[in-house]
């Protein structure tokens, strides 16, 4: 049992889990935001211009409502909505991967190098030396 323990631990704790932990906390976060900004200031505009349509409220009545049943509807609204939702989210996060790829560039990239020193006169002079044996032999 303590084997156990000690392997759940260590899986646990890994950086790669944590990370992973933190990059979906951030990502709830994060989509939260975007849900926000589609449905409270992207879809008020959109409806302005397509004469005050609220997309929440959009929808088709699939059955009417009869005694205490209530109607049947289709909220096709949502889904317009849910659809603008995932597009900005998907676009947000076209350019976080595109921003960081360009980051992994610049770090892999090798700085450029930079000329070789002349050579000193010893090697000058052992260089000579060689070519004169060259031309002996």
């Amino acid at each position: 049992m303590k084997g156990m323990l000690k392997e759940f631990k260590e899986f646990a704790i890994k950086g790669n889990m944590l990370d992973m932990a933190v990059g979906i906390i951030i990502g709830v976060a994060f989509g939260k935001v975007v849900s926000s900004l589609v449905g409270d200031v992207i879809m008020p505009f959109a409806g302005v211009i397509i004469t005050g349509v609220d997309f929440t409220n959009l929808a088709i009545t699939l059955k009417h409502a009869t005694g205490d049943k209530p109607a049947i509807l289709l909220y096709y609204g949502k889904f317009i909505q849910t659809m603008m939702d995932f597009i900005i989210l998907a676009f947000a996060v076209f350019l976080l991967v595109k921003g960081v790829n360009k980051l992994r560039k610049k770090k892999e990239e090798p700085t450029p190098a930079q000329p070789p020193p002349p050579p000193t006169k010893e090697e000058t002079l052992l260089a000579e030396i060689r070519d004169i044996l060259k031309k002996q032999a």
